[in-house]
């Protein structure tokens, strides 16, 4: 984030970019039971060949073109499912480590008031 986000508004930001792609989740899962077509397993090939792909190197849109164009809905949705589990897995731990970051130093108010305490000691004397 921008240096002048404050620990605390990114926080809430991945928080909602999270709760975002949750809902997103819940609509490719109801599109899926609507049509009648059949959600991919964790360990179904296909989902399999998904995750490996974001292994490689360079990943680009091009990289899952193969599952959204041509492919049909069913497997575009559930391709779709597979890179919103993988984001979802990403934003989780970047959550993890701003709130560890954030127990450890603390928000900008903190700080800003930690820093205004000094300077007022510094004065006094």
């Amino acid at each position: 984030m921008a240096s002048g986000t404050s620990k605390q508004t990114e926080l809430k930001l991945v928080g909602v970019a999270r709760a975002s792609l949750e809902e997103l989740l819940l609509d490719l899962h109801d599109f899926l039971r609507q049509k009648g077509f059949s959600l991919w397993k964790k360990d179904d090939a296909r989902a399999m060949e998904i995750g490996a792909l974001a292994d490689g190197p360079r990943i680009t849109y091009r990289t899952y073109r193969s599952y959204f164009e041509g492919s049909g809905p069913e497997i575009a949705a559930n391709a779709a499912i597979c890179l919103i589990h993988q984001a979802n897995y990403l934003l989780d731990r970047q959550l993890a480590s701003l709130e560890k970051k954030f127990l450890a130093e603390g928000g900008f108010t903190e700080r800003l008031y930690q820093e205004r305490s000094l300077q007022r000691r510094k004065w006094r004397k």
